[in-house]
C-alpha cells in the first residue's frame, strides 16, 4: 500500500467505510482502507442485528429519512439475501399504550408508503386472538390487537465483511489493525498519512488523493490530528443488548414492545436464544470497549418485567451483553432518542473529508454521496463510472433472486453428503457464507481424516477459512464477528476456546508469547461481553 498513490483512501472498517471502498473501487478509483480494530470491531458490529426500515422515525417527522432507509432496506435484502432474512415483527397495541389502532394503522401505511414496501410484505391487522395465537406469552389484560409487519434479520459484522471482500475483489486494498497514527500535508492540504501496525509495529507513510475520515465514534478523535479540523460534530450514545437463554424467555415471534417509559423495545428470538434491546443513553467513556453496566441490564430487565410480570428476569441470566455506539450530529438540547439519525458530511480546510451520523441500514446511500464529493475532489481529466453498488451483489450474496438462494440451501447437504451435516447445521452455515460456503465446505472435506483433533471438523474449516479469506487476525475475532458464536453459544466457546487457540495458533505460527497474548485478548473481548 505504501508503493504506490491511491485516489482515496478510507480510515474506518465499519460498513460505512466498506460501503465507500465499494463504491469507489467499482467506479474506477484507486482506493485503500485501513482501521485500527478489526474490521466490524466498533458499532457497525454492536447493533440491534435488524437492517430495519426505522418506523419510529415517523414521530421525528423525518420523512426523507423513512422514505431512504425503506428503500434502501430492499436493496440490501436483494444484494446479500443470505443476510438479509424476512422476519415477521410483532407490535402489540394496548390500552394506554404509545399507539391505538388507528393511529398504529395510519403510522403503519404511511411508512410503508414513504418506503415503498412491497405489497406481499404490507402490514397486517390482528385481533387479539390472533395475536395471542402468534405469541400465547404475551399479557391478555388490556390488550386491543395488534401489526404483523415485516423487518429484515441481519448479522452485521458478517454484513460489513462481505462488503469489505466484495470491494476487495474489485481492486481495493484493505488491512484491519492498522491505526492512522498522524496526516501528512503539502501547503496545508492533506496528501496522505503515516500508518502503524497494531499487530507487528511496522510504520509505513500511504499517499492518497483524497482521505475519507469514516470512523463512526472516533470521527472527532481523528479529525482533532488534522489542525484543519472542524469543531465537534457528534453526540455519542449507547446502546445496549441482553441474550438470555429461549427457555428462559420462550417468546416465539419477534416482538416490537412498550416499554414503562414511553420508548420500544425489540424481543427477538434467535438461535435458540432471545435477545432484547435496546437503550439509548448519551456516553462519553472508553470509545474502544463500550461495556454493558448492571444499571444498563435493570433498565431493560425493568421493561420486560413489567411487560411480562410472570417471567422475573435478573442480571443472572444474562449468557452474553453487547453494547455499541452510535456516532448521531450534535444537536445541542435534544434528549438521546431525539437526535436525528441522518448522516452528514463535512470538509476540513485541509480536504479531510468526514462522514458522520446514519443508520445501518443507509450505509449504501450514504457511501455514494461520499464518493460522489470524492470525485469532485480528485484532480486531472480522469473520469469515473456512476454509482453502480445498488446492483452489485455482494461477497456471498451471487444468486439471482431469492428462489435461487432457497434451492442453493436446500442442495448443499446432496452436494457435501459424505460431511453428513444436518439441515439445521447447513442452514446456518449457508445464512452466513451465502454463495461462499461450498469454500467452507471443501474445507471441511480436505481436512476430513487428515489429522486426529478433538476440536470439530466445522470449527477447524469455519476457522481457517476465517483467516484464508477474511483476514481473521484473533480468536475473538473469530468468535465475535466472523461467526457471533460469542453472543449466541456461549456453551460452544467455553467447551472449545482452548482447543481453537492451539488449532490458530499452529495455522499462524504463533510463538509462545504470541499464543500468550492472543489468551489474553481472547478472556478481556469475552470479559467484555458480561456485565460490569
Amino acid at each position: 500500500m505504501s508503493s504506490k498513490p491511491f485516489d482515496l483512501l478510507v480510515i474506518g472498517g465499519g460498513n460505512t467505510g466498506a460501503g465507500i471502498a465499494l463504491d469507489a473501487s467499482s467506479r474506477g478509483m484507486r482506493t485503500a482502507l485501513i482501521d485500527m480494530q478489526d474490521f466490524a470491531a466498533g458499532t457497525s458490529g454492536r447493533s440491534t442485528k435488524l437492517i430495519h426500515g426505522g418506523l419510529r422515525y415517523l414521530k421525528q417527522m423525518e420523512f426523507r429519512l423513512v422514505a431512504e432507509i425503506g428503500k434502501e432496506r430492499e436493496i440490501v435484502h436483494r444484494i446479500a439475501p443470505h443476510l438479509t432474512k424476512p422476519e415477521h415483527m410483532l407490535l402489540p397495541l394496548y390500552k394506554g399504550g404509545s399507539l391505538g389502532k388507528f393511529t398504529g394503522q395510519i403510522g403503519m401505511s404511511v411508512y410503508e408508503w414513504l418506503a415503498g414496501v412491497e405489497k406481499k410484505e404490507w402490514h397486517q391487522m390482528l385481533n387479539t386472538g390472533e395475536i395471542l395465537e402468534l405469541e400465547p406469552l404475551l399479557p391478555q389484560k388490556d390488550l386491543l390487537g395488534g401489526i404483523l409487519f415485516y423487518e429484515y434479520r441481519t448479522d452485521d459484522a458478517r454484513l460489513t465483511l462481505d462488503v469489505m471482500k466484495e470491494a476487495i475483489s474489485r481492486g481495493a486494498q484493505a488491512l484491519n489493525y492498522v491505526k492512522a497514527s498522524s496526516f501528512l500535508k503539502s501547503n496545508t492540504k492533506l496528501i496522505g498519512l503515516t500508518a502503524e501496525d497494531q499487530i507487528s509495529g511496522q510504520r509505513a507513510e500511504l499517499h492518497a488523493g483524497c482521505i475519507v475520515n469514516a470512523t463512526g465514534p472516533w470521527v472527532d478523535l481523528l479529525g482533532e490530528k488534522d489542525s484543519s479540523g472542524v469543531p465537534h460534530k457528534l453526540h455519542i450514545t449507547k446502546g445496549v443488548h441482553l441474550v438470555v437463554d429461549q427457555k428462559r424467555f420462550p417468546v416465539k415471534q419477534s416482538l416490537y414492545i412498550d416499554t414503562f417509559d414511553k420508548r420500544m423495545i425489540f424481543v427477538i428470538p434467535r438461535e435458540g436464544k432471545t435477545y432484547i434491546g435496546t437503550t439509548d443513553t448519551f456516553y462519553s467513556g472508553d470509545i474502544s470497549h463500550p461495556l454493558v453496566e448492571t444499571a444498563d441490564a435493570e433498565y431493560l430487565f425493568r421493561c420486560i418485567n413489567t411487560f411480562f410480570p410472570d417471567l422475573n428476569l435478573t442480571v443472572s441470566d444474562i449468557e452474553s451483553a453487547w453494547a455499541g455506539l452510535r456516532p448521531l450530529i450534535l444537536k445541542p438540547g435534544k434528549g438521546p432518542s431525539e437526535v436525528s439519525r441522518k448522516d452528514e458530511i463535512f470538509v476540513s480546510d485541509s480536504g479531510l473529508i468526514t462522514i458522520a451520523g446514519g443508520k445501518l441500514t443507509g450505509y449504501r446511500k450514504m457511501a455514494q454521496r461520499v464518493v460522489d464529493r470524492v470525485e469532485g475532489t480528485l484532480n486531472g481529466d480522469r473520469t469515473f463510472a456512476k454509482c453502480s453498488t445498488d446492483k452489485i451483489l455482494l461477497s456471498g450474496g451471487k444468486f439471482k433472486d431469492m428462489k435461487d438462494f432457497m434451492h442453493f440451501a436446500r442442495i448443499q447437504s446432496a452436494n457435501y453428503p459424505e460431511l453428513d451435516i444436518a439441515q439445521p447445521e447447513m442452514e446456518t452455515l449457508v445464512s452466513r457464507y451465502g454463495s461462499n460456503t461450498p469454500a467452507v465446505l471443501d474445507r471441511m472435506d480436505s481436512l476430513r481424516g487428515k489429522e486426529k483433533q478433538i476440536l470439530p471438523l466445522l470449527l477447524r474449516a469455519e476457522l481457517s477459512y476465517a483467516i484464508e479469506e477474511e483476514m481473521c487476525c484473533t480468536l475473538s475475532d473469530f468468535l465475535i464477528r466472523r461467526t457471533s458464536l460469542a453472543y449466541f453459544d456461549v456453551g460452544t466457546v467455553n467447551q472449545w476456546k482452548a482447543e481453537l487457540l492451539n488449532y490458530m495458533s499452529g495455522l499462524m505460527g504463533w510463538d509462545e508469547q504470541m499464543k500468550l497474548d492472543n489468551a489474553r485478548d481472547l478472556e478481556k473481548a469475552l470479559g467484555d461481553l458480561k456485565i460490569h
